[in-house]
């Protein structure tokens, strides 16, 4: 387990000083562990002008017939600086088909995510081209806050489905804990 969050915590700031502009020498150290929570842990880190609170879990089961992927992660992001909340992201491991959607199922709710690269994202809260086929932030957190599972399907640019199970035992819990250590109600 120790590994596991070891390994986690160094992709979670990898692909934080990536996605974020200049976050890399900001996120050099490594971040607060909030705790582990079942099968997500929780960060807190301090950024230029504000704080950014995240949990990261990793799929229970990864399926498709490839030879090789990368690292397959979920985050949920709060980023004070940038009075984002819950922003709900995507790793596949692979770069997707390009403009393709990727489907989330949670129980017997499906929404769809966007993709660009090797991610995929709801949409922001804030979106004013409300595309009425695209889940969300708000939608996709309040279905993992009720869901025991959820699958992802994606496919890749060289046409491989990819099937991804991650368990949503202690998403809740970890939700509250970044968002009591990042001061969001």
């Amino acid at each position: 387990m120790k590994n596991a969050l070891h390994s986690t915590r160094f992709f979670v700031l990898a692909l934080l000083a990536f996605l974020v502009p200049g976050a890399g020498p900001v996120l050099a150290a490594d971040p607060d562990n909030i705790g582990s929570f079942i099968d997500w842990n929780a960060f807190a880190d301090d950024e230029k002008g504000g704080k950014v609170c995240y949990i990261a879990s990793s799929p229970q089961k990864a399926e498709g017939k490839y030879t090789k992927r990368g690292d397959i992660h979920v985050l949920v992001t709060h980023r004070n600086t940038q009075k984002n909340v819950g922003v709900v992201s995507f790793i596949a491991g692979y770069v997707y088909e390009k403009e393709s959607l990727v489907e989330v199922k949670i129980g017997a709710k499906t929404l769809h995510l966007y993709s660009h690269d090797d991610k995929a994202w709801a949409l922001d809260d804030k979106d004013k081209n409300n595309i009425p086929f695209l889940a969300h932030d708000r939608d996709m957190v309040r279905a993992m806050k009720r869901g025991l599972e959820m699958v992802v399907k994606g496919t890749s640019s060289r046409g491989t489905v990819t099937t991804d199970t991650y368990s949503l035992a202690g998403f809740s819990s970890a939700y509250d804990a970044i968002s009591k250590a990042c001061g969001v109600k």
